[in-house]
């Protein structure tokens, strides 16, 4: 951290406290409570840390209000036109683009750990064929810590290093695998001739009994998704992972516990109630009785997948997710489905109504890549593993950032106690 350019004043009880004052490269200023505790014996209070830094960082930036998302520097929209899903988790993990060189011994590296242990097979047997695939993924994922000792040890980066590859490598074939087993149909193993999101296509899709071919429209559709989910700064699971590894926890168990983060409906879940709102309306003509109830404020009904917490512009990543939905819904055709018939009228109405543009209620990338999973033949249950999937290389960039960060220390929050004071226990015949 750079030395601190200015001071803020804090006023409390008839004294001044001086805070140190940083400035980013890029974002507000950041005043520093750190001694505040121990020289004014008091704490702050922010809900939900909307307002507080709990970090330093150098992988992922966001403005909101201007729409911007930079990946170390780079636009997103640079990122998902350009490059590709695997040389954007070099950059965020190593900090810069690779030569030609170097990212072909990257890819070589993940391609060649993407089988899973055959051992761990049996961890999907013992699920219920009903379970959810996020429930499989979680436990799966933390097992991992039980089959590969010789990258659990935090301390060695060299064994940090083979643990980030695995995890890469590895969360398709299990993502794949938790979806193959909640159908009831086999495995099917990853193959090394395929790139990365081919891949994945093939192992949720394909069946022993006919040769299935991967379509790159397809193909490059998922790979964007990928990328566009790639980091997304110091959001809800990012933070859990973050606070699971102050503790010194093994690399698997930090990324189970981001995976269950993100199965929460406000997170990670977002374009699978995006898909549900569609399939409550059901059919064209009756969006203009759901788009009346939205604009009601008495009104309980919401539009999902229009607008976002964080963006308060048109959401970057929702640009180029456009472009590969009009690509895959060309390929494919809406004709014989009404949920995507519904979801292209929206989207017309949100691009064109006065109130919606006022409002910034803008189509997000939940909208479109709920759309696109949904063309594809993904059922909605398997939106989030895909995201926990594209997640997975920015929890272990920030994983590995915090770990090489000589001041983290482990993660103790505070609170503002509202209990009951100091009282006596009372004898259970005197109550």
């Amino acid at each position: 951290m750079t030395e601190p350019m200015q001071t803020a004043t804090l006023s409390l009880k008839g004294k001044n406290y001086e805070l140190p004052v940083y400035s980013p490269t890029e974002g507000p200023d950041v005043v520093d409570i750190r001694k505040l505790y121990g020289q004014a014996g008091v704490f702050t209070y922010d809900p939900g840390f909307t307002s507080t830094a709990s970090c330093e960082s150098t992988i992922t930036y966001i403005d909101g209000e201007a729409g911007v998302l930079l990946h170390r520097g780079y636009p997103i929209d640079q990122l998902a036109g350009k490059s590709h899903y695997l040389e954007v988790c070099f950059l965020l993990l190593y900090g810069y683009l690779p030569s030609a060189s170097e990212l072909e011994k990257f890819e070589t590296s993940i391609t060649r750990h993407t089988m899973i242990h055959e051992q761990m097979h049996n961890f999907f047997r013992g699920f219920r064929r009903d379970a959810h695939p996020m429930a499989t993924m979680v436990g799966v994922v933390g097992a991992m810590s039980a089959f590969y000792h010789d990258s659990t040890d935090i301390s060695d980066p060299h064994q940090r290093e083979i643990a980030s590859h695995r995890l890469i490598a590895k969360m398709p074939t299990i993502a794949a695998m938790a979806y193959k087993y909640s159908i009831g149909q086999p495995f099917v193993y990853p193959r090394n001739d395929l790139d990365y999101a081919s891949s994945f296509l093939h192992m949720c899709f394909s069946v022993p009994a006919e040769n299935y071919e991967v379509n790159p429209i397809l193909a490059r559709a998922m790979d964007r998704i990928f990328t566009l989910h790639a980091d997304h700064e110091q959001n809800a699971s990012t933070s859990t992972v973050r606070l699971a590894s102050s503790s010194g926890a093994n690399p698997f168990a930090c990324i189970a516990a981001g995976i269950a983060c993100l199965w929460g409906p406000a997170h990670g879940g977002a374009n699978q109630a995006c898909l549900e709102m569609l399939k409550e309306i059901g059919s064209v003509d009756r969006i203009p009785e759901y788009i009346a109830r939205a604009k009601d404020k008495d009104d309980p009904f919401r539009l999902m997948g229009f607008g976002h917490r964080v963006y308060k512009n048109m959401d970057p990543r929702a640009t180029v997710m456009k472009q590969s939905a009009d690509e895959v819904l060309e390929l494919l055709g809406v004709e014989d489905n009404p949920l995507l018939q519904v979801a292209k009228e929206l989207e017309h109405i949100a691009l064109n109504d006065p109130y919606f543009k006022e409002k910034k209620l803008f189509p997000n990338v939940d909208f479109y890549s709920g759309i696109i999973l949904e063309a594809m033949g993904f059922p909605t249950s398997m939106f989030t593993p895909i995201f926990a999937l594209s997640r997975t290389v920015g929890w272990i960039s920030q994983w590995k950032e915090q770990l090489s960060d000589p001041a983290h220390k482990i993660g103790r929050p505070r609170q503002l106690y509202l209990g009951e004071s100091q009282r006596d226990y009372v004898d259970i015949e005197n109550r």
